[in-house]
């Protein structure tokens, strides 16, 4: 896996060997990122089920300045300390360790990406309901199954947009409008 642009342009990423940790695929990646580019210059980025991190790294090189990776997998956890290390930017990432529903909420970020393992759907519900419940500014992306539907609201969160690509589509919510 490499990151796709921006200052680390075609780094190669360590990755986990076997089917624990899904990466979001690249063309996935690139269109989220097109998405987000207005957004990205000086942003808090938080990576929830970040997998190996490549999410929050791609945010990293394409200008957030700053990035918080929350992972429960240890063996996952630590391949995240050998990539921000690889790239010399622990300074500019936060690795923590536990389960992302009950540590998102004490993480302020501009923007949220989460994608939790498919098979457990019910970590949708769990992570956007405590965001809906804290997240009064920015934008949170659910990656997900394309044949599984997301809500329209979770709490103060309302859906926006959906992005499609073959099996994975991006939900993207932002806080309701007062």
């Amino acid at each position: 896996m490499r990151v796709i642009a921006g200052e680390f342009r075609s780094r190669v990423l360590k990755t986990l060997p076997g089917m624990d940790v899904r990466p979001t695929p690249d063309r996935l990646r690139e269109a989220l990122f097109s998405i987000l580019a207005p957004r990205l210059k000086g942003a808090v980025f938080l990576d929830a089920y970040a997998g190996t991190g490549s999410v929050g790294i791609e945010a990293l090189s394409r200008g957030a300045s700053r990035a918080v990776f929350i992972e429960k997998n240890r063996a996952a956890m630590l391949v995240i300390r050998e990539n921000l290390r690889s790239l010399g930017i622990e300074d500019r990432a936060e690795v923590a360790f536990g389960r992302t529903a009950q540590l998102v909420a004490r993480h302020k970020a501009d923007i949220v990406f989460l994608d939790p393992p498919y098979p457990l759907e019910g970590e949708y519900s769990a992570t956007l309901n405590a965001l809906g419940k804290t997240f009064e500014q920015g934008l949170v992306i659910a990656q997900h199954a394309s044949r599984f539907a997301l809500a329209e609201s979770y709490g103060g969160l309302v859906r926006l947009r959906v992005l499609k690509q073959r099996d994975n589509s991006l939900s993207f919510y932002g806080p309701l409008a007062d």
